[in-house]
């Protein structure tokens, strides 16, 4: 799984979200992940409830094709 796969994963399941992913570590290694999430579906979650709405969008795959994920979720307010 690329790094676009992941980003579009996201986009189609979080209203006007906007996920910049890329791979911290081992360019060849892709499975390890940074997911920077951009949403206004975050507004008024704790970050826990923020992180588990970028893990349901993600779904098997975290299991499967994602080893681990540096995760920041922030609404469309904080990223300006």
């Amino acid at each position: 799984m690329d790094e676009d796969a992941v980003a579009e994963l996201i986009e189609e399941s979080l209203p006007e979200a906007r996920a910049t992913v890329t791979t911290p570590r081992d360019p060849d290694d892709d499975k390890h992940y940074a997911v920077r999430v951009v949403s206004p579906a975050f507004e008024g979650k704790s970050l826990v409830d923020q992180h588990q709405l970028v893990h349901d969008a993600l779904g098997e795959h975290l299991t499967r094709d994602i080893h681990a994920i540096e995760l920041t979720t922030l609404t469309p307010e904080e990223a300006e």
